[in-house]
């Protein structure tokens, strides 16, 4: 199943609004049906999307107001992956969790929102993941400052 004839069964079958774009092969999806897609692509038998690769953020700087959230799905009796894209306010980044349906996007997610503080609602422990607990900030977004010291230890680079 290609690109095209996912976004037709999405809006076929779902009545969804779902944006291609071609050039990335990514599907873009507004905020509020991304759990109905989600689990209607893993549960759907000509889809079976049975993986969730990868969560990744992108920062499109203050200016733009948005944040992305690009999640990568594969099917593995199909062998298809698919690209999905959530445009997110970046003021107030928040995004639906999808670890009820993978597993695995406890983790990812977990990084999400550790690195660009993305609140993943209903994520079942969004707490950080590869940063210290008490870390101050979110180290990829694109305003980030640097903390001069951690616990009394120089933390900034001045080279």
């Amino acid at each position: 199943m290609d690109l095209l004839e996912i976004k037709a069964l999405l809006e076929n079958e779902l009545k969804r609004s779902v944006e291609l774009n071609e050039k990335s092969g990514q599907l873009t999806l507004h905020t509020q049906d991304l759990v109905a897609v989600c689990d209607f692509l893993w549960r759907n038998p000509t889809t079976y999307f049975d993986s969730l690769s990868c969560v990744t953020a992108i920062d499109l700087g203050v200016d733009s107001g948005q944040m992305e959230v690009i999640y990568t799905l594969y099917s593995i009796p199909f062998h298809v992956t698919l690209h999905l894209r959530v445009v997110l306010d970046r003021e107030k980044p928040e995004v639906p969790s999808l670890s009820g349906i993978w597993k695995t996007a406890d983790w990812h997610e977990r990084e999400a929102f550790d690195f660009f503080g993305i609140q993943f609602i209903g994520h079942p422990n969004l707490t950080r993941i590869l940063l210290p607990a008490d870390w101050e900030g979110h180290p990829l977004r694109k305003d980030y400052v640097e903390q001069e010291r951690y616990h009394g230890i120089k933390v900034k680079y001045e080279g």
